[in-house]
């Protein structure tokens, strides 16, 4: 029960994150926007996992959490050099 009242919270906090990425007045707040839902999505998996009974899905979400992490610096690279790559 604790832990479907914490995925409703992590929802909420997902929906004021999505406010705060159509809103950023700046590129750094919109990818830090993402990267926060990012966050917020491995807790949400995580927590699933431990209502459910299936600790495989730490797994799962530490696989997102390297994703989300390799992702977000390849955005940001992109904004602060203009490509992905060498030139």
């Amino acid at each position: 029960m604790i832990a479907v009242a914490a995925l409703a919270a992590i929802a909420a906090a997902i929906l004021i994150a999505l406010a705060r990425v159509a809103l950023g007045p700046t590129a750094f707040d919109r990818v830090l926007a993402v990267n926060s839902i990012g966050t917020m999505i491995i807790l949400g998996i995580s927590l699933h996992g431990f209502a459910m009974g299936r600790p495989e899905f730490v797994d799962i979400s530490v696989l997102y959490a390297i994703l989300n992490f390799i992702g977000t610096f390849a955005v940001l690279k992109l904004f602060s050099t203009g490509t992905l790559g060498d030139k």
